[in-house]
């Protein structure tokens, strides 16, 4: 088999990656170990911010995001049993970011992609990336048969995420990798439910913890609440859950929560992390497989599909005009992105909840902050900001 860019991971970024190259007339395969209902199947992030739905129709899938996304014009933040609105579109020139789940853009994608008759390998077994610190880059898997093949390649995009083969291939000296690890998860539920707020997410900051109101569409809802690292799911009755959420909520608000049976339940630890560099000889990291956002704040999709963007418009550069530049550039100007998201998520998180060494101190020092974050235009401001998305 040969390619012009081989593409490791299924992914929205692997997908939207592949997408961008076929509409610039770049070959691409995709090598996934999934099948596609597994890909399909997972739960993950719902806020885009305006670059990633921009790029849906960059891609030519942006379509249905534009008819069927919600637009969010403010963020409210509940602290001290008081609920505030930070009025993101006023503050930001007119920015927002819609409510779209990932598992409905990464459906756009895979739909476009078999529309355009484009190979995508599920289900591959074994996968290696050899020979990107060469001139010849391959990658190596086993298809559904058990029989290996060969995928020749003049490019490796690392897509496959926080455990994927790609980072594990690079040499250990060549990587640096920098992490936090919190002290908490995240207990989610999605429910078929209508969402408490149906124009803007609620960030929750209160004695018993953090809590999260979001939403997928005006009939599904996605909430949160903090838990210990070590908690289990089977602990958490749906209405234990309800009630734990209401208690970290504003009285008006509480009220306002319509419960019902979960469809999924989960716990997810929180951490920060990024491998540098992100480009190593013909192989390019981006999205998870090269950084990993806590989920407070929304940045993780919407970072890699700004790492998307940099290394597709690098690689169509040299392709369409024989230049490295880019490419040279990426690793550099993805990770200067990478960091600002970084910060802010690691602020958010910080801010909004309880850590185990909070005390009654550090809780009066988060409801001051979190009182000027509300009173002052400036640092309103500034949350506004890097919550729509910083530019590219």
């Amino acid at each position: 088999m040969r390619t012009q860019v081989a593409i490791i991971g299924a992914g929205p970024s692997g997908l939207l990656l592949g997408q961008l190259l076929h509409q610039a007339g770049i070959a691409n395969v995709i090598v996934e170990r999934q099948s596609g209902a597994y890909v399909l199947g997972r739960i993950r992030a719902g806020i885009l911010e305006q670059v990633t739905v921009d790029l849906m129709a960059e891609a030519g899938v942006g379509a249905r995001v534009q008819r069927e996304g919600i637009a969010h014009h403010s963020i409210e933040l509940v602290f001290q049993g008081t609920r505030h609105s930070i009025d993101v579109h006023g503050l930001t020139g007119g920015k927002q970011v819609t409510a779209y789940g990932q598992t409905e853009l990464t459906h756009d994608l895979m739909e476009a992609r078999a529309a355009a008759g484009l190979e995508t390998v599920y289900e591959a077994a074994d996968v290696a990336v050899q020979g990107f610190d060469g001139e010849r880059p391959q990658v190596r898997f086993k298809g559904k048969d058990g029989r290996e093949q060969v995928l020749q390649c003049d490019f490796i995009a690392g897509c496959d995420g926080f455990h994927g083969v790609c980072r594990a291939s690079v040499p250990r000296r060549a990587l640096r990798e920098y992490e936090k690890v919190y002290p908490f998860g995240w207990l989610g539920v999605l429910a078929d439910v209508p969402p408490v707020s149906p124009h803007a997410i609620v960030y929750g900051n209160s004695e018993r913890g953090f809590s999260l109101c979001s939403m997928r569409s005006m009939t599904r809802s996605r909430y949160y609440v903090q838990t210990a690292m070590d908690d289990k799911v089977e602990a958490w009755s749906d209405q234990r859950f309800w009630d734990e959420l209401r208690r970290r909520l504003d009285p008006e608000l509480a009220d306002r929560v319509v419960t019902g049976p979960s469809i999924e339940k989960s716990i997810a630890p929180l951490r920060s992390f990024v491998a540098e560099p992100m480009r190593f000889g013909r192989l390019f990291l981006a999205g998870d497989a090269a950084h990993i956002v806590p989920p407070t704040g929304a940045k993780g999709l919407n970072l890699a599909a700004s790492d998307v963007k940099y290394l597709s418009s690098a690689l169509i550069e040299h392709y369409r005009e024989h230049s490295d530049a880019g490419l040279d550039q990426y690793s550099a100007r993805a990770l200067a992105r990478v960091w600002k998201a970084e910060r802010f998520s690691w602020w958010l998180t910080s801010l909004m909840h309880r850590f185990p060494d909070t005390g009654d101190f550090g809780q009066r020092l988060q409801d001051a902050e979190l009182g000027y974050l509300v009173g002052s235009r400036a640092a309103a401001t500034a949350l506004a900001e890097n919550y729509v998305g910083l530019p590219l």
